[in-house]
């Protein structure tokens, strides 16, 4: 989570306190998720090991549990009791380096989810964390591949997310806001994902 240089991406993500807990094996039809019956909830479940380019030797590990909780996260200011992308959960990460024998994780409650067809994006706070990221808040995208490709996952940080006009080193990382992430750029070799998809919900009425 923290931006490093890509010359030293080798160990990056378990440096920048990236990646999931727990294995993820077998193929995605059969780790598959099966989505809520009802369809009224936008959700994120599953977990998997992601294949990321800057890394090919390391064990990148993402499980997200995460359901939209629409408008019951009041904001300062805000007239609404919350945002229509409110939503609950948890994101466990883990990041194993052979080269480096060194394995970051880090435990993060979701704040805000969005999907659109078989693609969502989510950020959660980090709560707990063994690289030093606790109160940061991150960024994913999913995209359940429904057989045309397998499923992909993005992350924010690392690659992405860098302030060029920074004039100081502190300052290159841009703070993340809710539900921003990049594109889902990283292919899910083992495990899968499955994203439940749901339209925005209409506004409370102002009683709400």
């Amino acid at each position: 989570m923290r931006c490093v240089s890509l010359g030293a991406v080798g160990a990056a993500v378990v440096l920048a306190g990236i990646t999931v807990a727990g294995p993820a094996t077998g193929d995605a039809s059969a780790a598959r998720t099966p989505a809520k019956k009802s369809g009224k909830v936008a959700s994120v479940h599953g977990a998997g090991r992601i294949a990321y380019v800057y890394s090919p030797h390391d064990d990148i590990r993402f499980t997200i549990d995460a359901e939209a909780a629409p408008f019951t996260r009041r904001m300062p200011g805000l007239p609404l009791p919350g945002l229509p992308t409110d939503a609950k959960g948890t994101v466990t990460i883990r990041h194993y380096s052979p080269a480096h024998h060194v394995t970051g994780w880090s435990k993060a409650r979701v704040d805000c989810l969005v999907t659109g067809g078989g693609t969502a994006t989510l950020t959660a706070v980090v709560e707990e964390s063994n690289v030093g990221t606790k109160g940061k808040r991150i960024g994913l995208s999913i995209q359940q591949g429904r057989g045309a490709g397998p499923d992909r996952l993005g992350f924010g940080w690392d690659i992405v997310n860098f302030e060029p006009r920074a004039k100081d080193k502190k300052d290159l990382e841009s703070p993340t806001g809710t539900c921003m992430a990049p594109a889902p750029f990283a292919p899910v070799v083992k495990g899968a994902f499955t994203v439940q998809h749901q339209e925005l919900p209409p506004l409370p009425s102002k009683r709400g």
